[in-house]
């Protein structure tokens, strides 16, 4: 009787497998196997089956709120995949948030301001946690495309949330606000920029007859999940098609199965931060930065900027002694005179950047010491390594003059900025990328300075691309005359959206530099989005702290593999 009972079970069992072909591609496996006897015959078998076991999908999403590397709040989101009938945990990558508070930004500003990075990260975590874990649940992570659509269409209907909640509110305050306007001064202040005073006379009030500051794009809270969560999915697709990040990510672009040879993006390394704030005069730079020649490989081009970060620390290391004194190749002149203050030394801090903090009294402090260290060990600046400088130009503009205030008591108007950077090309023509030297609003000046130094140097905008969805109208790109852009992942940027925007940049010739955001954690993903993208720099920062140091270790690591692989292009 049992063995009767058995019968029928036997049968729907053979029947089970004869329909997924079990024994037939059993029996492929052993005439395959057999002639290799392969010391781990069941691992063999096990690798030889899962070819043709399902595709895995997300079973679950995890954010949880981290630190970066200033301990500021950072998004954490991690991937889960049923891979072979399991949960697994494939990969996680972290978001920081990213909320630029300027270095004049009065302490109630900047305390508001972090309030809501971690009321966003907050948020963040409660979206990744609960709506897009529920949203993404069975999908493929290698359809990137599908992901990066229903990630925007969830941004959209929460934007769209917000409106609706805000419009009541602003209709309220805008009555409140045109009965306050009638009896307020016209002349205000932006938030962190100069103070507005009242204009005494005319020539004040035609001196600020400039473009007003575009409205900031305000960042919707939360919205970090987004990106967050479109990298991580990257990730993911990277990890299940056992192939690296960069990799999955240059396939993803150019809609291919395989790829030929890649080509690095040359390191722009920040040396010196200049801070703004400090007691010295000079408020231009906020970066002085190194670039390698083409010719070098990547180590040796870190290598190199190492070198020349050691004799700069040495020629700054005696004190009592201003670095001026020792670049002005013996010339005297009202900045390097013995009966003026000493410059300050570096103050032996290093910046979230990780690079050198340093203050300046002129433009042409740093730089002479740039050229004085690359002297010193037989390096020649314009053929052995180059110069980048980010002005950072919109942080200085007093709105009530009008004009930029270049050092401490010193304005310059647009037009006469273009005349600056013109006589300070020609005088260091080992400069070859000024980036944001304007306003993104002095357009006009814009078109200036691109056909004066168009020919010498890149003239990058990076303020006007930190928000990426008002960048691309169309296929065309909303920016000023430029030699290209610095872009940044942060936000609700996507992976997708990164894809699309660079292959319009590429087509347009625009160079494209993949900047780090303002917060930075030890995740290198940065790195491989902007192998796998074709940028043709990269903006790190310096060669301290962890964070910044383990993207560099990411990139020579990334080198070596393409050359070991013989894709190295």
């Amino acid at each position: 009787r049992p063995a009767m009972a058995a019968l029928p079970r036997g049968q729907e069992a053979a029947d089970f497998y004869r329909r997924h072909r079990v024994p037939q591609r059993l029996e492929e496996a052993l005439n395959a196997l057999f002639p290799r006897c392969p010391a781990d015959l069941y691992g063999e078998l096990a690798n030889f089956f899962s070819k043709f076991s399902k595709p895995p999908v997300i079973c679950k999403l995890v954010g949880r709120k981290v630190l970066d590397g200033v301990g500021q709040p950072a998004l954490e989101v991690e991937i889960h995949c049923t891979v072979k009938n399991y949960e697994k945990k494939v990969c996680s990558t972290i978001m920081p948030s990213h909320s630029q508070i300027p270095e004049s930004a009065l302490p109630d500003t900047a305390e508001a301001v972090e309030r809501e990075r971690t009321g966003s990260v907050n948020t963040a975590v409660e979206w990744v946690n609960e709506s897009l874990n529920s949203m993404l649940r069975d999908l493929e992570p290698t359809d990137q495309c599908k992901v990066d659509v229903m990630l925007g269409e969830y941004f959209t209907k929460k934007m769209q949330e917000r409106k609706e909640i805000q419009k009541p509110e602003e209709d309220g305050e805008g009555e409140a606000a045109c009965a306050f306007t009638s009896c307020s001064p016209s002349t205000t202040a932006l938030p962190g920029k100069k103070k507005a005073a009242k204009p005494r006379k005319k020539v004040a009030a035609a001196e600020s007859a400039i473009p007003p500051a575009e409205p900031t794009e305000s960042v919707l809270c939360g919205s970090l999940a987004i990106g967050g969560t479109s990298l991580a999915v990257a990730k993911a697709g990277a990890a299940i098609s056992h192939t690296p990040l960069y990799s999955h990510i240059a396939l993803l672009k150019c809609n291919q199965d395989s790829l030929k040879e890649i080509t690095l993006p040359l390191p722009m390394v920040t040396l010196l931060n200049c801070e703004k704030t400090s007691p010295a005069k000079l408020k231009l730079v906020k970066e002085v930065m190194l670039i390698p020649p083409v010719q070098l490989s990547l180590k040796q081009g870190i290598e190199r900027v190492l070198d020349i970060q050691k004799e700069v620390m040495r020629l700054l290391e005696p004190p009592g002694k201003a670095p001026g004194a020792q670049l002005a190749d013996g010339k005297k002149g009202k900045a390097h005179s013995t009966e003026k203050k000493a410059p300050p030394q570096a103050l032996k801090r290093i910046s979230h950047l990780g690079c050198l903090i340093m203050g300046w009294d002129n433009l042409e402090q740093p730089l002479l010491l740039m050229r004085t260290a690359c002297n010193n060990i037989g390096l020649n600046l314009g053929t052995d390594v180059y110069l980048a400088i980010n002005c950072a130009a919109h942080e200085l503009m007093d709105y009530v003059k009008g004009k930029y205030e270049i050092l401490t008591g010193t304005f310059k108007s647009p037009d006469e900025m273009v005349d600056m950077y013109v006589e300070l090309i020609d005088k260091f023509p080992f400069i070859i990328a000024l980036i944001d030297p304007l306003r993104k609003e002095d357009r006009q000046q814009w078109n200036k300075i691109c056909y004066a130094l168009g020919s010498k140097c890149y003239l990058i905008a990076e303020e006007a691309a930190t928000y990426i969805s008002k960048l691309k109208i169309d296929q065309s790109i909303n920016l000023p005359m430029c030699s290209g852009v610095v872009l940044k992942y942060i936000n609700q940027t996507k992976v997708s959206d990164l894809i699309e925007l660079t292959g319009i940049l590429d087509g347009q010739r625009h160079i494209t530099i993949l900047g780090s955001p303002d917060g930075e954690s030890s995740d290198d993903s940065l790195v491989d989005l902007a192998v796998g993208l074709g940028t043709r720099f990269i903006k790190l920062g310096g060669l301290s702290r962890g964070e910044r140091v383990t993207k560099y270790n990411r990139l020579l690591a990334i080198e070596e593999e393409l050359a070991k692989n013989r894709k190295l292009r």
